[in-house]
């Protein structure tokens, strides 16, 4: 008797060992059951990942060109010889190229793309091309579904987008919460010297919001003069945002760690962790930073952030999007916290790795058992 095919998966990124988008799929490649599903996975930048291994269960696909949008016949290419049963893009700019690839893909191929943030609030902070909007409405309706990780972002899409409900699905985020508890338990003690030391992690890039950071550090240390503070990240606004420490006087105490895989190494020297996005989806950065007791300030950024940490023990969530909002938020967080204090924000447990599998694994399951498009 011969042996029952395993569905095929390919999982797409830009690249891997970058921002949180990337850490999703990471996660997700290394925990989807290679028993289950055959599993591959593509990576379409030349961009260096992080050179830990992964499971000898997984097949990678290196496409390596420059930029995600002159891949489209690389990619093409693979998905015609690997003829996977179900393709799992987790980029929106990634994802547009895939949709509209789909009509060309082998026929019964089903496409989940994952959305990496709130649809109106990108569109209406200006950074996006002005055909954004258009490729939004025009592409995602090709996806067997869109994934979102909170029900505010699902809405928010449905509205914006005029998707149907039932197109669209809330999953969680993946985050190891035993390894970074277990990191954090086991680690080296802290030995930070003077402070406050603030932490912020993410891309360095516009809706990040660390040029807000930046300023509101300089409102802080004139309460807290030796307060510093790390960014562990990379992006195209890495120029702007030194040249800003230096206008605001804070070269020796702003450090730009760079692209950081484990951002929880870092937790034992900071005081609290800042979210100053001026608008996102659902961070694994502040999930990461939950799990590993970290007090946290934030900004408003969107529906998610605001649903998950309004009222919560350790949380101090500014009024709005502002300098000012977020300086007053991080001094009554100062005011208020002991030297070395952290919080059980037990909100994180949903995000545990297994449950967010567990629901893509069904989520996958009942794509698949659909009738082919």
């Amino acid at each position: 008797m011969s042996a029952i095919r395993r569905p095929r998966l390919l999982l797409l990124i830009p690249h891997l060992g970058g921002g949180g988008a990337e850490r999703v799929i990471e996660l997700l490649a290394r925990g989807l059951n290679g028993e289950k599903y055959e599993l591959h996975l593509g990576t379409l930048t030349s961009t260096p990942r992080n050179a830990e291994p992964l499971p000898a269960t997984l097949r990678e696909h290196f496409i390596n060109v420059p930029r995600v949008r002159r891949g489209a016949f690389r990619l093409l290419r693979l998905v015609r010889e690997l003829k996977p049963d179900l393709i799992l893009s987790g980029m929106f700019h990634l994802n547009f190229l895939v949709l509209l690839l789909r009509p060309i893909f082998p026929c019964g191929t089903r496409v989940l793309v994952r959305q990496n943030g709130t649809v109106s609030a990108a569109l209406a902070f200006g950074c996006q091309p002005w055909y954004t909007r258009l490729l939004y409405r025009f592409l995602y309706r090709n996806a067997d579904r869109v994934i979102c990780q909170t029900r505010s972002m699902a809405g928010d899409l449905a509205m914006e987008l005029g998707l149907h409900e039932d197109r669209i699905v809330v999953l969680p985020n993946p985050v190891d919460v035993d390894q970074i508890r277990n990191f954090v338990s086991v680690g080296a003690e802290s030995k930070p010297g003077a402070g406050p030391h603030l932490l912020a992690v993410g891309r360095l890039s516009q809706e990040k919001g660390f040029d807000l950071l930046l300023q509101a550090l300089a409102l802080v240390r004139r309460q807290y003069p030796d307060a510093r503070l790390s960014i562990a990240g990379a992006g195209p606004e890495e120029a702007a945002l030194k040249a800003e420490c230096r206008d605001l006087g804070l070269d020796s105490v702003v450090n730009f760690r760079g692209p950081i895989a484990r951002p929880w190494t870092l937790f034992a020297d900071a005081t609290l962790f800042v979210l100053s996005s001026r608008h996102e989806g659902l961070p694994n950065a502040l999930l990461e930073a939950a799990t590993g007791g970290l007090p946290i300030v934030a900004l408003p950024s969107s529906g998610g952030v605001v649903e998950l940490l309004s009222g919560q023990p350790g949380v101090w969530l500014a009024k709005e999007i502002s300098v000012e909002a977020l300086a007053a938020s991080l001094l009554l967080a100062l005011e208020s916290l002991r030297p070395g204090e952290r919080f059980d924000h037990a909100f994180v447990d949903e995000f545990r790795i297994y449950h967010a599998i567990e629901a893509y694994e069904n989520l996958i399951d009942e794509t698949l058992e659909e009738n082919c498009r």
